[in-house]
């Protein structure tokens, strides 16, 4: 059995930022299910940045991340993390009230979001069919992110400062005794006093594993199909398109059409994959708001976006049992807040509060505790 000062569940963009963190003051060990990290979520994601998504809370963190995308440490990744890419959130005549109430809200956090009118939409993305826009809004601020860099990065980081990783590794049983917690895995077995539950869709299984009353999440299927641009058009250039009550959208990729139905079918925590019906929604909702003529999916996957019932994260130590941490619940939240995210969660882990520099942002630790569950 292997000694530690902490043991991670699930080297993910959650745990690998967290790891990244805590590696400075501690030893720790990440234990990955898979043979590669990152395979249910973190690698099959549409990869973009903006301030504007997600409950407020979110929202901040992203704001925190996107200062550390744009200019990583010396050495963290060979290419640049992000590249400018824009969003463009649409509204026909009817959702009018709800895009405007939604600006109001965005602008709470950020400065990165503008109204446009419709000619100004199209302008920007010209298969818009005009007599469906009504009005729209831009988000200059939105990135797409190298989401392997990122991830390989934290990782690679972590392991440079003492950090280890092992693969294969799904945690089969886990107690606490003497003191410390004991994991077991077709790898070996590890023991630490600290456990950080990184473990993303089977998060609540880990804790019903080690005892711990269970947080209530909910993994949900969103699903992403690839289609070709129309024939002689430049598309490099344009924003993510999304519907402003985020039913549908679209977003450029090497020179192709991600497409998605943007939904958000409850399913329980498995290798999850494409229903056929949702990417005929994703299509069928596309076409309606466009000239897109879509003949042909090249390919479609699906990936996991677990949520607790208020939409925030889970961070903070479990109130029933000693030693064992929640990094849960990030929704399809994790990779734009995964910077101030593992720097929340290395700092409650070993000192017991948030960073001042998140404080004053405006994170309240009660938003993201475990507690409020």
């Amino acid at each position: 059995m292997r000694g530690y000062d902490c043991i991670v569940i699930g080297a993910g963009i959650a745990g690998a930022s967290a790891v990244f963190h805590l590696a400075t003051r501690m030893s720790v060990v990440v234990l990955e299910r898979e043979q590669h990290p990152g395979y249910h979520s973190t690698g099959r994601s549409v990869a973009l940045f903006t301030e504007n998504y997600g409950p407020r809370p979110i929202r901040i963190l992203s704001k925190l991340t996107g200062a550390f995308l744009r200019d990583p440490p010396p050495g963290f990744a060979a290419t640049p993390l992000v590249s400018e890419r824009g969003a463009l959130f649409v509204a026909r005549r009817e959702q009018v009230g709800h895009l405007q109430a939604l600006l109001s809200e965005l602008r709470q956090v950020s400065d990165t979001v503008q109204p446009l009118g419709a000619s100004a939409a199209l302008g920007l993305c010209p298969i818009l069919r005009a007599d469906h826009v009504a009005c729209a809004a831009h988000d200059h601020g939105a990135l797409d992110i190298d989401v392997h860099a990122l991830h390989q990065g934290y990782l690679r980081g972590a392991c440079r400062q003492g950090a280890e990783l092992v693969t294969n590794a799904e945690v089969t049983h886990l107690e606490r005794r003497g003191g410390r917690w004991i994991a077991v895995t077709p790898a070996g077995e590890f023991a630490a006093p600290i456990v950080v539950n990184a473990a993303g869709a089977w998060s609540d299984e880990i804790a019903r594993m080690a005892g711990v009353r269970a947080v209530g999440l909910q993994p949900k299927r969103r699903t992403v199909a690839v289609v070709d641009p129309p024939p002689g058009v430049d598309i490099d250039a344009w924003p993510l398109v999304v519907d402003c009550e985020e039913r549908w959208y679209f977003k450029p990729d090497a020179g192709r059409l991600l497409i998605s139905p943007a939904d958000e079918t409850p399913v329980p925590p498995q290798d999850v994959r494409p229903e056929e019906l949702d990417v005929a929604h994703a299509a069928d909702r596309i076409t309606r708001m466009t000239t897109l003529a879509i003949r042909h999916v090249r390919r479609s996957w699906a990936g996991l976006r677990s949520f607790v019932a208020d939409r925030c994260p889970a961070l903070g130590y479990a109130t029933d049992t000693e030693g064992f941490f929640w990094l849960a619940a990030q929704g399809g939240y994790g990779i734009q807040t995964s910077h101030a995210m593992g720097l929340a969660a290395a700092a409650l882990v070993l000192d017991g509060r948030l960073p001042d520099s998140l404080v004053a942002a405006g994170i309240d630790e009660a938003e993201l505790s475990p507690a409020r569950l």
